[in-house]
């Protein structure tokens, strides 16, 4: 730092030049103004905010009120044909319907005695005539399906591969599996088995009964957070033919037979070394129903008008929705994902809000967009941009992004904290890039890392965050942000774990990049399109 240079204590540096409203407004972003917006919205009675639930419309109606506090305008037009802060939007979500197989005397339900692989659709009960494939495998020198028909029936294998007397599996002959054994074994059988004409493939686990009920519950909660929410009500791609991981207690009953007289056929198969004949067979009835489910969300928006170049837009967004709710009952609350995000936004309106109060309102208007959806697949973004722009796209000049800040990511652990990862500064404008490095050296000192700007990248986080629907509109971009966490999508996400500090300096590089764009003569030109 030269003699000409002042470090404040509020962690700015003030170069000659620096503009007196800036600073000033800056310095209303705080680390403590930014720790009392997330201690609510990050609350576990926010429910971890998830999209379509109590707790995202609870969280949204918090944003919606502090927007109105900091007297910014609502701009979305309301059913009654007033003005409002939310933007409303319909999501459709396919979830199963009725999902069982009868066998035996006895119903087997998703979930709860089986877990099945991909999405099936069978809308009426369906009987099919069972058979034993013992380990499904087709090789020449080994071939469950010699001599078995087994064209339009539910086939009933075991999982794994069989093993020769020293432990080594058998068809490889070393302590390698084959594509038939390991943990993706099953692929290569029930492709086969599709092949064969099989209308269903239930595989038996190897698991315990207690590792069993573990991986249900496991794979359980990942078919809860997985179940696509769409903005168009439409079909999906899913298969008449069905893929389950089943126990040994339903198999028996699927084949007829007791768990005695299936464990004794499974224990000479492991001892042979060619497949044994086996006449174990059965009938089920089974149901896959597909059915669609309507859920509400919203946008939140803040609007603050420009002066002289009022119909030209500049956004700056995050988004506040997480992933609620775990099955076991723990909040995920999303202190930093991306309840830090929301709260510079926040944050960076109040201060923008004041300049305008002062007299110091920027030349262009602001859009303060807060939006749903983005865990689902960046939905809220995209209602926005693609369904129903409230702004003409054509008129919004930038979108700066804030999703995960505050935190430092295991790459920078031990390192220095004072970063910020800049993400598509340079893939529309060369103007932007200038002005986010620009900006930085000026006002912040920030170590700008563009580590996931590189299109090599293999985290592809360049298209993992709402700013992506803009910048898919030739729309300059950037998106800001700390890197990844042991914490993600865990319910370890939470307040305490938050440097508000280093989120201060974040809110205030967006802050003040922001200035420039909004008050500089010129929109920022688009001349690139980078990858």
């Amino acid at each position: 730092m030269t003699s000409h240079q002042l470090t404040l204590a509020a962690g700015l540096i003030l170069l000659p030049g620096l503009c007196l409203a800036q600073e000033k407004f800056a310095n209303t972003i705080t680390a403590a103004d930014l720790e009392k917006n997330l201690r609510v919205l990050a609350a576990d009675d926010m429910e971890g905010r998830e999209t379509g639930t109590r707790g995202q419309r609870k969280a949204a109606e918090y944003i919606a009120s502090q927007f109105a506090a900091e007297g910014l305008k609502p701009i979305v037009k309301t059913e009654d044909g007033k003005m409002g802060y939310q933007q409303p939007f319909t999501l459709y979500r396919k979830t199963w319907g009725d999902f069982y197989v009868n066998a035996g005397g006895k119903r087997f339900e998703n979930q709860k005695d089986f877990i099945p692989n991909g999405l099936l659709y069978l809308p009426s009960e369906t009987t099919y005539e069972t058979i034993f494939v013992g380990y499904g495998i087709g090789e020449s020198s080994y071939d469950d399906y010699a001599g078995r028909n087994v064209s339009g029936k539910a086939v009933v294998m075991l999982d794994d591969e069989p093993k020769t007397a020293d432990g080594k599996k058998l068809i490889s002959g070393s302590s390698e599996s084959s594509k038939w054994g390991g943990a993706n074994g099953w692929r290569a059988k029930s492709l086969l088995a599709k092949d064969k004409g099989a209308a269903q493939v239930f595989i038996v686990s190897t698991d315990s009964p207690e590792a069993f009920k573990q991986l249900m519950a496991q794979r359980g909660a990942m078919q809860g957070r997985m179940n696509r929410l769409m903005l168009k009500p439409g079909a999906e791609n899913v298969s008449s033919v069905g893929v389950f991981l089943i126990t040994t207690d339903m198999a028996s009953a699927l084949l007829n037979t007791t768990t005695a007289t299936l464990n004794q056929t499974t224990e000479q198969l492991a001892q042979a070394a060619k497949p044994v004949a086996s006449s174990l067979a059965g009938t089920i009835r089974m149901k896959a129903d597909r059915v669609e489910e309507k859920t509400q969300s919203s946008n939140v928006l803040g609007f603050l008008e420009g002066t002289d170049k009022k119909d030209e837009v500049l956004v700056v967004s995050s988004h506040y929705d997480h992933i609620g709710i775990s099955p076991d009952g723990q909040i995920n609350n999303g202190a930093n994902d991306d309840g830090s995000g929301t709260v510079s936004v926040l944050e960076i309106a109040q201060a923008f809000a004041k300049a305008k109060t002062a007299g110091k309102g920027p030349r262009r208007s602001i859009l303060f967009l807060t939006v749903s959806g983005e865990e689902k697949g960046l939905l809220g973004s995209q209602y926005y941009a693609d369904m129903s722009p409230v702004l003409p796209l054509d008129k919004t000049v930038a979108d700066l992004n804030i999703d995960m800040v505050g935190r430092v990511d295991d790459l920078h652990e031990g390192k220095s904290s004072n970063y910020i990862y800049v993400i598509g500064s340079d893939k529309l404008s060369s103007d932007l890039h200038k002005i986010s490095e620009e900006t930085n050296k000026k006002y912040i000192g920030m170590e700008l890392d563009y580590k996931y700007n590189d299109p090599q990248d293999p985290q592809r986080i360049y298209y993992r965050s709402d700013h992506y629907n803009f910048a898919k509109h030739q729309i300059p971009i950037i998106f800001y942000f700390n890197g990844l966490h042991p914490d993600y999508h865990k319910p370890t996400d939470d307040i305490e774990k938050i440097d508000f500090k280093l989120a201060e300096k974040s809110a205030r590089l967006v802050f003040y990049t922001a200035w420039d764009i909004a008050n500089r003569d010129q929109r920022l030109v688009v001349d690139s399109n980078k990858q």
